[in-house]
């Protein structure tokens, strides 16, 4: 009889509750401040205290999280209440899969993330940003002055709205033309009503307690709702889409976008083939991080380029080449390196998914880069980890340690990521993920939306910082907040939901 595996002993911070262990420090604090306080305290790899008895194995150590992400979806995966969640917020999608049909679900999507694909839609992201400069210069006009104050938060979520609506899916929502649409309603609506109550409850102890996730509430009957609307939504787009195809068949252009490979993946008769359910959980997974990552971080983008005065002057200056034209899609991605830098380092500091979250489906042997002393005092360089063990991948905190990244890690400076990285810390160059930022995760789960992501972020910043110069409303000293929509974003602290007031001055190249 095989003798069972024990997950590794190893130190960590005491419980601080005996009912939540520390998870509520994590969820009310700066969750990337305490991982990282942590990690030098116990170590690269250590164990935290969750609700009802729990522990939670943390990892920080570069080769024990790309040890990690490799083996995500087989033997690392979603635990029964992430599951549950998933499920009652967004369907049975990509997020929701593991192993072999999340594999299969990936690769029917892939081809409407390729570069000719993304390509082909950069247009789109460029209209997008000159909608909002038609808006913007109205709103600037009206004011009888040269500024504004304008909410750049709410823009940016049109902006991501209409992004996706036309380049996923051939429609136009039309937020950034004020027309009014209850998926937008019910985004809006999350920034108003943060977790509290038995929300938080749930999110506290769901892990031990999965049945949590039935319990009602007002963000319950949120998360209800934006289910039933963005399936309402998906089921009117496909249905509009299957009529288009039998009436003209897929063109060339329509076959490399969301759409298309999804309706191609639906009538397939290969291995490939998805199901109706799976094609409307999808395009809802499409829907949902496409409104919530590219604005959240085009609001972050705004609000570090206003504390930082110079560098907005120095991304306008090598953005000054295109006053009568827009970049080209290769010169987005390769031919402007402080906008990539700027781009990088956004996206560095502030991860719009805080931190990955699985449990081990079989026993495993997790190498380690340096070896650590376990809390029996022994020496190893790898560690156990048992069957149905919890595991965290602190992103926040990984992007932004000092231990990592160095003393200015914490610092918003494109300029590390200048001449071939040679600026980055040895540490950093440890780290897999994109330009060793775990952003958009690694492995298996690595975000397949991040080639469009970039490409939005890019054009739109680029048409904004032509044509605008950008402050805080109340100056560098603005007391900036958090609060959790669907996901976490800054807010301006004294302003309701998630407003980001800023000066908008126009400038002309």
């Amino acid at each position: 009889m095989r003798r069972r595996v024990k997950t590794a002993k190893l130190n960590g911070p005491p419980s601080s509750s005996w009912l939540f262990g520390v998870t509520m420090d994590v969820f009310y604090g700066d969750n990337g401040a305490l991982f990282e306080k942590w990690a030098k305290e116990y170590g690269p790899v250590y164990q935290i205290p969750a609700a009802l008895g729990e522990k939670r194995t943390v990892l920080t150590d570069p080769r024990a999280i790309a040890h990690f992400y490799s083996k995500e979806t087989y033997t690392y995966v979603n635990s029964d209440f992430t599951k549950q969640f998933i499920d009652k917020m967004i369907g049975k999608g990509l997020l929701w899969a593991e192993g072999d049909s999340h594999r299969r679900q990936r690769r029917t999507l892939s081809p409407a993330f390729t570069n000719a694909a993304i390509r082909s839609l950069t247009p789109v992201f460029f209209d997008s940003g000159y909608k909002v400069k038609a808006a913007w210069d109205s709103i600037i006009a009206s004011s009888g002055s040269e500024e504004a104050v304008i909410d750049v938060q709410k823009w940016m979520n049109c902006v991501s709205l209409d992004s996706i609506g036309i380049a996923g899916f051939g429609h136009d929502f039309g937020a950034l033309y004020g027309r009014h649409s209850t998926i937008e309603e019910v985004f809006d609506a999350f920034g108003t009503r943060p977790p509290a109550g038995l929300m938080v409850l749930t999110i506290l102890l769901g892990p031990a307690l999965p049945i949590l996730t039935r319990l009602p509430g007002k963000r319950a009957s949120l998360i209800s709702k934006l289910h039933k609307t963005t399936q309402e939504v998906s089921e009117a787009l496909l249905e509009r889409s299957r009529k288009e195809k039998e009436l003209a068949g897929i063109s060339s252009d329509t076959s490399r976008s969301i759409i298309g490979s999804l309706l191609r993946a639906e009538s397939s008769t290969s291995d490939l083939r998805l199901t109706e359910e799976e094609v409307l959980a999808q395009m809802r997974v499409l829907l949902v991080a496409g409104y919530e990552t590219t604005s959240i971080s085009l609001t972050w983008a705004l609000i570090e380029l206003s504390l930082h005065p110079e560098k907005q002057g120095k991304l306008r200056e090598e953005l000054s080449e295109f006053a009568n034209r827009d970049p080209t899609y290769d010169q987005l991605m390769n031919s402007l390196p402080y906008l990539d830098a700027v781009t990088r380092e956004v996206i560095r500091l502030h991860p719009p998914v805080e931190q990955t979250g699985r449990v081990a489906a079989y026993d495993d042997i997790v190498p380690l880069s340096v070896p650590i002393t376990t809390a029996t005092g022994e020496r190893v360089d790898h560690i156990t980890l048992a069957r149905d063990t919890s595991i965290i991948i602190p992103i926040r905190a990984i992007n932004r340690s000092e231990e990592i990244w160095g003393p200015d890690a914490k610092e918003f400076k494109p300029e590390r990521w200048l001449n071939s990285e040679s600026g980055l810390a040895e540490k950093a160059k440890e780290i897999h993920g994109y330009h060793h930022i775990l952003s958009f995760i690694d492995g298996p789960r690595t975000c397949l939306g991040r080639p469009f992501a970039i490409a939005e972020f890019k054009s739109v910043l680029s048409v904004l910082i032509r044509n605008y110069v950008f402050g805080l409303r109340d100056g560098p000293d603005t007391k900036l907040d958090l609060v959790t929509s669907i996901l976490p974003r800054p807010k301006v602290v004294g302003e309701e939901g998630y407003a980001m007031p800023m000066r908008v001055r126009r400038f002309d190249l």
